[in-house]
């Protein structure tokens, strides 16, 4: 009567389970199983040598000089250029306002720049091409790039990225919280106005200033567009919105006693 089909009936295939082969216990693989007698080599447990061992003498990694040293804490930035990102924005790859500026994920996806490395760095090279107002937070910006932009009514926001911070950005979340710098050198260089960091509060404000400069020119109708051939009306700087044409305006910035 044959055996009712289950779970107890299986077994592996034919030839599919072979008995470990005992070595070192006789018989054809007996005595010195393979390894020769004695010597380094034949012995059980870590006895291999590792790589560059010169049995035991000073090796060759040793006996050259050395020169130099490696900064473990350097970071390299990708480079980006006021000339190529205008193109990116006039060809319609890029878009840039106060409520959604620049950053690495814009310009990662848009391949404006192929890499990011350890963050962006926005540099003044092609200012003459500039034309639109920007709102980019870049790792790191130069002084030209910082003073071409905001002639042109734009802003940079210098933002403190660690390899963490700067994937989640890549990748556009949003649910956890950037870390802040720890390093004494990172701490005073987004500390600084001149730098347009973060952490100091007169360049947030100049920031957010320049952001309500942009909605009320927009609003009026006379913000310069990104696409000059689109625009129809005669752009006025941003700094003159609220007064007349040929009238000299006020000053934004705070009047000294």
């Amino acid at each position: 009567m044959p055996k009712p089909i289950g779970v107890s009936g299986l077994k592996p295939a034919a030839g599919a389970v072979r008995r470990a082969k005992r070595l070192g216990r006789g018989g054809n693989r007996g005595g010195t199983s393979g390894r020769g007698h004695k010597g380094q080599k034949s012995r059980s447990g870590n006895g291999k040598p590792t790589p560059g061992f010169e049995g035991g003498q000073n090796p060759i990694t040793l006996r050259f000089p050395k020169r130099g040293f490696v900064n473990h804490t350097k970071r390299e930035y990708a480079p980006l250029n006021l000339d190529r990102l205008q193109h990116w924005i006039d060809t319609g790859r890029l878009e840039s306002s106060p409520d959604k500026p620049i950053t690495a994920h814009e310009l990662e996806r848009s391949n404006c720049v192929h890499g990011v490395h350890g963050g962006i760095k926005l540099l003044g090279d092609g200012l003459s091409a500039l034309r639109s107002p920007i709102f980019i937070q870049p790792s790191k910006a130069s002084k030209s790039a910082i003073h071409a932009i905001e002639e042109k009514g734009g802003a940079v926001l210098c933002r403190y990225y660690n390899a963490l911070a700067l994937r989640d950005c890549i990748k556009g979340r949003t649910d956890r919280k950037s870390a802040a710098p720890t390093r004494r050198d990172d701490i005073e260089w987004y500390s600084s106005f001149k730098n347009r960091g973060y952490l100091d509060r007169k360049a947030v404000d100049r920031y957010a200033a320049t952001a309500l400069r942009w909605q009320l020119a927009r609003d009026a109708g006379t913000l310069v567009t990104s696409r000059p051939e689109e625009s129809s009306l005669r752009a006025r700087p941003i700094a003159d919105i609220g007064s007349t044409p040929g009238e000299p305006h006020e000053s934004s910035q705070p009047a000294s006693n």
